[in-house]
């Protein structure tokens, strides 16, 4: 073989595989053959570059040709797209471009979505909708103060189980009402008697004929709901923090104890979330007018309706959280007043539990 023969095979084979390439890239680019353009007006381009792959039911039907930033500062990015004309059949008036990626961090490209057959077909440089890519820098933004939340979530229940150690601690050592139960027989037999005569006063008084009223149209069922977390009276340390509030304001009626405006107590709900506390009282009276039984029972109801209120809406340990009925109380007004009183762990040690409802009003030292 002569080396002008080879010299002219090398040359029909580099030509052929020139023309090859060139085929191929305007294939790609659809330069061989006959397309439409399209336009899409977006907020933010999310790094779309010139060229890129426009594709309609995820295959490649067209090419980014061009982007062009707005005049005004309140214009869009305009992305104008070579589509090929077999996409007349699907794509119409109400088709939808969208920038979307290959995977997180890959190469971005428009997906545009089919259109109803109702729909008028696209015309060359018409403009479609588009909708707003995904910001990945948000996505992490919002990832890591998911990761914050469980971090404080994770902090809440080691605390959480902080307190409980402490608790089963101080039970097995015998001390409490709780540890004396378990370890002192002779004081459980007396809270066991007590709490018998307790629930037979609170089942006459619920069928007393004066007070059968007021339990039906507020839906307590037994008289022991009202003083299932009632105690005796307050601790004699100084409290950490209290909230007073008129009873004309955050009750419904006189009578009532129903709640008016609920988030009257959202600044003591936080504050109880926020601190550590060992002990809130929530200490309601009423005004000195009205029959005795009746008003007694109304000031249980009313702070065991604050009480459930805060267990319910706000995170924290709701056993911590108390009731004090006191009834009639002079210098309270017509409309009574109720208080949650909130101590530190350390000075949180309170009386026994209060007697049945009808029982001589409670004081507090």
């Amino acid at each position: 073989m002569s080396q002008t023969f080879r010299l002219g095979l090398f040359i029909v084979a580099t030509l052929a595989v020139l023309v090859a390439g060139v085929f191929m890239i305007g294939s790609r680019e659809s330069m061989f053959q006959s397309t439409y353009r399209v336009k899409a007006d977006f907020q933010n381009v999310a790094g779309l570059a010139d060229g890129a792959d426009v594709r309609v039911g995820g295959l490649h039907e067209g090419t980014v040709k061009q982007i062009q930033l707005p005049n005004r500062s309140d214009g869009k990015v305009t992305v104008s797209m070579d589509l090929q004309k077999a996409t007349r059949d699907v794509l119409k008036k109400d088709s939808v471009a969208a920038i979307k990626s290959e995977g997180l961090i890959g190469d971005k490209y428009v997906e545009i979505s089919f259109g109803t057959d109702s729909a008028a077909q696209l015309k060359n440089g018409d403009t479609i909708a588009s909708e707003a890519p995904i910001d990945m820098s948000n996505l992490v933004k919002k990832a890591d103060q998911l990761l914050d939340s469980a971090k404080s979530g994770v902090a809440d229940l080691n605390g959480t189980a902080s307190n409980l150690k402490s608790i089963s601690a101080k039970v097995d050592q015998g001390k409490g009402t709780v540890g004396a139960l378990i370890n002192d027989k002779t004081v459980y037999q007396k809270v066991n008697a007590g709490a018998t005569a307790l629930a037979e006063d609170a089942e006459a008084l619920k069928h007393n004929f004066l007070l059968r009223g007021f339990f039906k149209n507020r839906g307590y069922e037994d008289a022991s709901d009202l003083t299932k977390n009632a105690i005796a009276h307050l601790p004699e340390s100084t409290p950490m923090k209290t909230f007073e509030y008129d009873g004309r304001e955050i009750f419904a009626k006189p009578n009532e104890a129903k709640l008016k405006n609920e988030k009257t107590f959202q600044e003591a709900g936080d504050y109880l979330q926020a601190n550590k506390f060992g002990l809130a009282a929530v200490v309601v009276s009423v005004g000195m007018k009205g029959e005795t039984d009746k008003d007694r029972v109304l000031s249980e109801g009313r702070a065991t309706a604050i009480r459930d209120y805060l267990a319910k809406n706000f995170r924290l340990d709701d056993t911590r959280i108390k009731t004090i009925g006191l009834g009639k109380t002079n210098g309270t007004g017509d409309g009574g007043k109720a208080e949650i009183v909130v101590y530190s762990a350390a000075s949180s040690a309170v009386g026994p539990a209060v007697g049945p409802a009808g029982s001589p009003a409670l004081q507090t030292k």
